[in-house]
């Protein structure tokens, strides 16, 4: 299979991200932009071609090579430049186009959108991190929780702490009392371990465990570390995230509170979000938190379009005892600062953005096998977990699990079958149609037979 051939329409950073998250698929990836700084730095860090330019000029296409091109992705901050270069490149020959398209008014027309501009794929990152976070707010306990298999199967992310009775207690243990529960991955300072049986957990370990919706909780209540429900939430920030966001909060029956410096945009979140209270004022004022009660909210959400704010918010929130905390952040290494503080949840635009693109350009790479239907990085992308279905390709129907040869450090952490939800053991074995959920090293799985040592 030849090595696919990518262009990156993009806008500086988020252009960077997926040229990087692509390049290390083994793409051959060219990066259009008209940023000098991300050509430059794209130039010395990535073995890519970079073009200085604007994406939906049909000359620049042709340049890079748009004729040749398996895919075309469109990332720069207009959705409607988005549109056009697409547009644009299925007329000049891309087999597939992918187009960042984020404006809520556009949520309604996407699939008029793709069938009239050919694009394959929209995706909306803060669409998607809003979805991210109110997971986070449904289940307080947990840092993070990625759903697959159309949200029958969780990964939970949670922390240990000093009391939590699971302190030195070897796996093998926990796995008799928890059998419904897969202790898929540990995070050790900064390293991911696969445990096997024999593992103890440590105080300040972050776990990754798999299971159903309704197991995940009984654990978390019978391990003590349950959390009530949460009632209110301050966001502060009125941005796209805000507003997807509080369009499902409010489904879920917590009463929001946003938090917005720009006058006009308080007025139109208004108008938008009936049952929102929206606050015009600049949500790092520690004076304004405390007249809004921040002590007393349940969850506190930093949406802005600047880090530092973020960061700096969330401490404050994080003093005045709030327990769930949620910042939004784009430069990673704010992402281990905050950690430091004790503040574990956050999300991160580019890198949503960067996952949605890879577990896309993998499918269409693998369109005749078993192709990657969900994905999620964890820890700098050393280890995905990843969901596919078994087909008639898969070579190891029906053979006991202990009996298949699978590669280090991997594991199959949940089948499901019909409505049945499996948490594997060794003598169980997977049928055609059933959907797998993988933990495997970083960019090695592109099909379902690839889980095969060599």
């Amino acid at each position: 299979m030849h090595n696919m051939n990518v262009i990156v329409a993009g806008d500086s950073n988020v252009g960077y991200v997926i040229a990087e998250a692509l390049y290390k698929e083994g793409c051959n990836v060219v990066l259009i932009d008209k940023n000098e700084d991300t050509i430059a730095k794209a130039n010395a860090e990535l073995d890519v071609i970079c073009i200085k330019g604007k994406g939906h000029s049909a000359g620049v296409l042709l340049e890079a090579g748009i004729r040749d091109a398996d895919i075309l992705i469109a990332a720069s901050p207009s959705d409607e430049m988005n549109m056009v270069c697409c547009l644009t490149a299925k007329k000049l020959g891309a087999s597939y186009t992918v187009a960042r398209i984020r404006d809520p008014e556009y949520a309604h027309e996407l699939d008029m959108l793709k069938n009239e501009l050919g694009i394959d794929l929209i995706i909306n990152p803060e669409r998607e991190i809003a979805l991210e976070i109110s997971r986070v707010v449904r289940f307080p306990s947990a840092v993070d929780i990625e759903s697959f298999v159309g949200g029958r199967v969780e990964m939970v992310e949670f922390r240990v702490f000093e009391n939590d009775p699971m302190v030195g207690v070897p796996l093998h243990k926990l796995a008799k009392t928890h059998s419904d529960i897969l202790f898929c991955a540990v995070e050790r300072e900064s390293e991911i371990i696969i445990p096997n049986g024999e593992y103890m957990m440590q105080v300040g370990d972050m776990v990754f465990i798999v299971g159903e919706p309704f197991c995940v909780m009984q654990f978390f209540k019978k391990t003590g570390k349950y959390m009530q429900k949460i009632k209110n939430s301050i966001i502060i920030g009125g941005g796209k995230v805000a507003y997807y966001l509080s369009q499902v909060m409010v489904e879920m029956g917590i009463k929001v509170k946003i938090i917005e410096a720009n006058k006009d945009r308080c007025m139109e979140l208004n108008e938008l979000l009936p049952k929102v209270m929206v606050i015009n004022g600049d949500g790092t004022e520690q004076d304004l938190l405390d007249s809004e009660n921040i002590e007393e909210t349940g969850a506190f959400i930093a949406l802005s379009n600047n880090d530092e704010d973020n960061a700096m918010a969330s401490l404050y929130a994080m003093r005045c005892g709030v327990k769930t905390i949620i910042t939004m952040l784009n430069r990673v290494s704010y992402i281990d600062i905050l950690k430091s503080f004790g503040i574990y949840s956050s999300v991160c635009p580019m890198f949503t953005t960067a996952n949605m693109i890879t577990r896309y350009v993998r499918s269409v790479k693998n369109s005749k096998g078993s192709f990657v239907e969900n994905l999620y990085k964890m820890l700098d992308g050393n280890v995905e977990v990843l969901e596919f279905t078994a087909t008639s390709t898969t070579h190891f129907l029906d053979i006991a699990i202990m009996e298949l040869n699978l590669r280090k450090n991997l594991l199959i952490a949940a089948i499901a079958r019909g409505r049945k939800i499996i948490v594997p053991r060794g003598t169980d074995k997977i049928h055609e149609g059933d959907k797998i959920v993988v933990v495997a090293p970083g960019g090695k799985i592109v099909d379902l037979n690839d889980i095969f040592a060599h």
